[in-house]
């Protein structure tokens, strides 16, 4: 597990890596702002499961800096890349607070989040070039990860290929013996 980060600066809403994600991964941005979670919610206190997305493998979308989570949520999504999972533990005051979210969470509860960030995605109807270039530069890179994948391939068939060929020719040859020496037998 990854290094434990204070992202307030006040202990409210600290994260911890779990998977990291791939070197060249999509960030939430202001051009890719809606993003799908996996993701498990338990109580600190009790280590209760109050909300997941596990059991119905459904992912749950929203937009980042919207208020339409809670607000440790807007923060740690911000600083996760697709393909991360982080453990985020929120204090109260960056949660549901003194209220809480009755039945399922008391008021003043810490709770714990496992993340995981499996994707973002521009607003619909965002016709930024940018966000086009990001996702043919990412198809451009998949393309040359599978041509590597590919010639490589290639190249292992080939040496498996000239090695059944050099052991078929050393076969060959035993045989041959193998036959010489039967042949002298006979002869006789």
């Amino acid at each position: 597990m990854g290094d434990v980060i204070d992202l307030t600066g006040d202990g409210g809403v600290v994260k911890q890596i779990i998977r990291q994600a791939k070197a060249d991964a999509l960030s939430p941005t202001e051009d890719v702002p809606l993003v799908d979670v996996h993701y498990e919610g338990t109580l600190a206190e009790t280590g209760e499961v109050f909300d997941t997305t596990h059991e119905d493998n459904t992912v749950f979308s929203f937009e980042i800096g919207k208020g339409s989570v809670i607000q440790a949520w807007d923060i740690a999504l911000r600083t996760m890349k697709v393909g991360e999972v982080a453990k985020i533990t929120c204090k109260p005051e960056y949660a549901y607070g003194s209220a809480g979210s009755p039945p399922d969470i008391p008021p003043d509860s810490t709770l714990i989040f496992e993340v995981e960030l499996v994707s973002c995605r521009p607003r619909k109807g965002s016709s930024l070039s940018s966000v086009s270039e990001e996702r043919a530069r990412l198809e451009e890179l998949k393309r040359q990860r599978e041509l590597a994948a590919a010639v490589k391939e290639e190249e292992k068939k080939k040496r498996e290929e000239a090695k059944a060929a050099a052991a078929a020719r050393i076969q060959a040859k035993m045989e041959a013996k193998k036959g010489q020496g039967k042949g002298k037998g006979k002869g006789k």
